[in-house]
C-alpha cells in the first residue's frame, strides 16, 4: 500500500526540525529580519545537552534531567543570540542575512575542530557517559516521565491503562509535547504587545521608531527569543538521536532547510514551517529509494508485473529503467522543483494561502463559521 506520510521515526524529525524552523520563522517571518545564520542556537543547544549528558558542563552531573537541560541550553543559545545580535543588528537587509551566516561558520569551524567535544570532533560526540534514557515529563513521577530516543527501553504497556507504545511512538508523543508548549508559547509572545511591535517592524520600521518604540532592543529581544527555542529543537534533536555533529547541527545548510519549509509553509504563519518541513519530508519519503513510510518507488516495483517491467518504452529503455531513472534516489531534484513552483506560485506558503482563502487564521475563522451556524 502506498501511503502519503513518512514513518513514525521520521516524524519525530519532522517534530523537532519543525520546531527549529519555527523558531527561523519567529525572527524572520516577524521582523522581516533574515537569519541566516540561525544554525548556531540549533547547534548550541544539541552540543549542550550531549556535553552535559558526557558531564563535560561545569556544574552539571551526566543525570541531570533532560527538561533541565533544554532549558539550560536555550538559555545559553539566548545569550549568545544577544551577543551576536549586538552586532548584526546595526546591519539590515543582505548584509544582516551575510553577518549571521559569518558567525554561524565561524562557530561551525570552532566546533568542528574543538578537541574537548571528543576524540574526532569531525564527527562530533555520542552519549557515553549516561547511560539512562532521556525522559520527557515530570522529573521525579514515573508515570509522567516517559523516555525517548534509542536507549528508551521496550515498550510502554499499560499507559493510561489500556494503551501500549513501541518506543519510537513514545518518542513521537514525548517529543510532541514539548513541541506543542514551545508552539503556544511562541504564539502568545506572538500575539502580545512585543509581538505586535515586531510586525509594526516587518511592516515598516522607521514608522515604528517614528511612533517611539526602540526597535533595536525589540528586534534583539526577538532573536534572543528565537534561539531559545532554537536551542531547544537541537536539545531534542541530540536526545532522540543521542549523538550529534558539526554537519547536521552548525552548518548553514541547516539553515538552509529551515528556510525552504517556511517558504512552503508560510512565512509569518509560525505553524507554516513546520507543515512545510512535514510537506518536504513526505516528498523525499514518497519518491525515496526505500520508502520505508510506504513511497511511490516500492510500491511500483511490487505491483508492476514482469511484463510491464520489461516493457519497451523507447530505444531499448523499459519500464523498470525509467522508473529507476526517474525516481530512484531523486527525491532532492523533485524538492527543488517543487520549492520553484511554491515561490512562483503559491508566494503564501501552504498555511499562508489556506489564511488568505479564509480572511485570517485558520482557528479563529473556523470557530467564527461554526459560532454562525449555531446562531
Amino acid at each position: 500500500m502506498v501511503t502519503v506520510l513518512p514513518d513514525v521515526e521520521t516524524m519525530v524529525t519532522v517534530l523537532y526540525f519543525g520546531l527549529f524552523a519555527m523558531s527561523f520563522d519567529f525572527v524572520s517571518g516577524y521582523t522581516g529580519y533574515l537569519s541566516f545564520g540561525h544554525a548556531a542556537f540549533y547547534g548550541t543547544g544539541a552540543y549542550f545537552v550531549v556535553l552535559a549528558a558526557n558531564g563535560k558542563v561545569p556544574l552539571l552531573g551526566t543525570g541531570t534531567p533532560f527538561l533541565y537541560l533544554l532549558v539550560l541550553g536555550g538559555l545559553a543559545a539566548a545569550v549568545l543570540a544577544v551577543l551576536i545580535g549586538a552586532v548584526s543588528f546595526r546591519l539590515s537587509g543582505v548584509y544582516f542575512a551575510m553577518i549571521t551566516l559569518g558567525f554561524s561558520q565561524v562557530l561551525y569551524v570552532f566546533v568542528r575542530d574543538w578537541d574537548y567535544v571528543g576524540s574526532n570532533p569531525r564527527d562530533g560526540p555520542a552519549v557515553l557517559e549516561r547511560t539512562d534514557p532521556f525522559s520527557v515529563g515530570v522529573p521525579g513521577v514515573d508515570s509522567l516521565d516517559l523516555a525517548i530516543g534509542q536507549l528508551a527501553g521496550d515498550s510502554v504497556d499499560g499507559l493510561l491503562g489500556f494503551l501500549s507504545f513501541g518506543t519510537t511512538e513514545v518518542s513521537y508523543y514525548m517529543v510532541g509535547l514539548v513541541v506543542l508548549v514551545c508552539y503556544f508559547a511562541m504564539q502568545r509572545v506572538v500575539h502580545s504587545p512585543f509581538g505586535r511591535v515586531l510586525v509594526a517592524i516587518r511592516e515598516n520600521e522607521e514608522r515604528a521608531e517614528a511612533v517611539g518604540y526602540n526597535t533595536f532592543w525589540y528586534k534583539l529581544g526577538a532573536f534572543a527569543v528565537s534561539a531559545f527555542f532554537a536551542a531547544v529543537a537541537g536539545g531534542l534533536f541530540a536526545g532522540f538521536q543521542r549523538s550529534v555533529s558539526p554537519e547536521n547541527t552548525f552548518y548553514f545548510l541547516v539553515t538552509g532547510d529551515a528556510l525552504l519549509a517556511s517558504i512552503i509553509g508560510g512565512f509569518g504563519t509560525l505553524a507554516g514551517p513546520l507543515y512545510g518541513w512535514l510537506f518536504d519530508e513526505s516528498v523525499t519519503e514518497f519518491l525515496s529509494k526505500t520508502g520505508e513510510g510506504g513511497g511511490l518507488l516500492p510500491y511500483l516495483r511490487d505491483h508492476l508485473g514482469d511484463a510491464t517491467m520489461t516493457t519497451e518504452l523507447y530505444d531499448g529503455l523499459t519500464v523498470g529503467q525509467a522508473i529507476d531513472t526517474f525516481l530512484n534516489g531523486h527525491a532532492e531534484l523533485y524538492i527543488g522543483v517543487v520549492f520553484v513552483l511554491f515561490v512562483l506560485f503559491v508566494p503564501n506558503g501552504l498555511l499562508g494561502t489556506v489564511r488568505d482563502r479564509l480572511g485570517g487564521p485558520v482557528g479563529k475563522q473556523v470557530a467564527a463559521r461554526l459560532r454562525g451556524e449555531d446562531r
